[in-house]
């Protein structure tokens, strides 16, 4: 079973360090919202923006991530135009799913294998966004690009998690 230091100290260096890893993870969301995504499936992104989650998943406390991931969700909702949408409906079930799965996770995978965590993640949290529109759009019509959304979400995740692995490494 692996056990990895999750950084702690004061509140406020806690608060500081949980600011800054939220202000990376929005840029990197803004920036990448930008640039189109090569194929036509709806909802379907690299999600650059995972590599912060999942470097605070292993990182930081429980608490501190589920406010990062919540502040980033609706602040990237707000800043991309979406706020209230379904995309940020689809964004925060999605989100909170992918979360409740890797937060157990970490302590269960060593740190050579933090990117198995984030395919973990990728695919619940294409799970999370497949169920939600299943209820917003009140048809299950939206199951259809479940395959698709998993297969980018798994090579997503892989990218995602080998990245956040590596600063991870670089920072230790």
């Amino acid at each position: 079973m692996a056990q990895r230091k999750r950084e702690s100290g004061g509140s406020a260096s806690e608060l500081t360090r949980l600011s800054l890893l939220t202000a990376m993870a929005l840029i990197i969301f803004i920036v990448e919202q930008q640039v189109p995504f090569p194929l036509p499936i709806p909802g379907a992104k690299l999600g650059l923006a995972n590599i912060i989650t999942v470097y605070a998943v292993n990182r930081c406390r429980s608490g501190g991530v589920l406010l990062l991931v919540l502040a980033r969700i609706f602040l990237g909702s707000l800043f991309g135009g979406a706020f209230l949408s379904p995309a940020m409906i689809f964004s925060l079930a999605g989100g909170l799913l992918c979360l409740a799965g890797m937060l157990p996770l970490r302590k269960i995978l060593d740190e050579k294998h933090i990117w198995l965590g984030s395919i973990f993640g990728a695919v619940l949290h294409n799970t999370g966004q497949i169920i939600a529109a299943v209820f917003v759009m009140k048809t299950a019509a939206v199951i259809g690009y479940y395959p698709f959304l998993l297969v980018i979400g798994c090579i997503a995740g892989a990218f995602t998690g080998l990245t956040a692995q590596i600063i991870i490494n670089r920072l230790k």
